[in-house]
This record gives structure tokens, sequence and C-alpha cells, in this order.
């Protein structure tokens, strides 16, 4: 397991399991631009084709994370990859719904449902 200030990242066969330790709120930018670069640099390193976020810890995200989403999303569909997300609280799928996102990645009830849904 990787761990820094925002997220713990587990590594489960081709997929990481990305859990938030906290609300990503827009007062954690510096935090997820961290982050995600811990993030992005296993994605280069490792041949990992799927990820899961699992937000039973959250109940809430800013713009800034949908945006890591989104570039997360785009990094992994350019090489066949698969995203999914679990524990998703009620504020949380309002965001994806109203944005539109929601219908870009499976959102599952639980973690191993959604890992066996992105490993294919």
């Amino acid at each position: 397991m990787v761990s820094d200030s925002l997220f713990d990242v587990e590594r489960d066969g081709n997929v990481l399991v990305i859990v938030p330790r906290s609300d990503l709120r827009e007062s954690a930018y510096d935090g997820l631009e961290t982050g995600a670069r811990v993030i992005f640099d296993l994605l280069e390193a490792e041949p990992i084709t799927g990820v899961v976020f699992d937000f039973h810890r959250t109940g809430y995200y800013g713009s800034t994370a949908l945006g890591l989403f989104v570039r997360l999303w785009k990094r992994l569909s350019s090489r066949g990859g698969r995203m999914a997300f679990c524990n998703v609280s009620e504020h949380e799928q309002e965001i994806l719904t109203v944005t539109r996102l929601g219908t870009l990645w499976p959102i599952c009830r639980s973690r191993e449902e959604a890992v066996r849904l992105v490993r294919g």
C-alpha cells in the first residue's frame, strides 16, 4: 500500500484501489496535486489496467477532484483501461449526476464488485 496525505493506494493485481482519507474539498488542492502525481507515477511504472475509487471514508468531492478523475480516466482509457467508483455517498452521486460524469464510470455498491468490473 502507498499512502500520501489524501489517499491510500492499494494494488489488487492489475487494479489500483484508491481510497481518499477524507473529503476532497477545494481546500485540499495541494494534497490533490501531490496525490495525483503519486497515482500517475504508479500508472506509468506498473502494468495497471483498472482503477477503483473507494469513497467509504468520504461524503464530498469538489471540482478539483472531478478534474483529477477525468484526467485519470483519459489516461486509463487511452490504453484500454477502465475505472469505477464504489461506496459513493448520496451527495457524491448527486455531483456525478449533475455534471453527467456518472455516465463515464460505473458506480458500484462494493469494492469487490468494482474491482471485478474494471478487471474485465
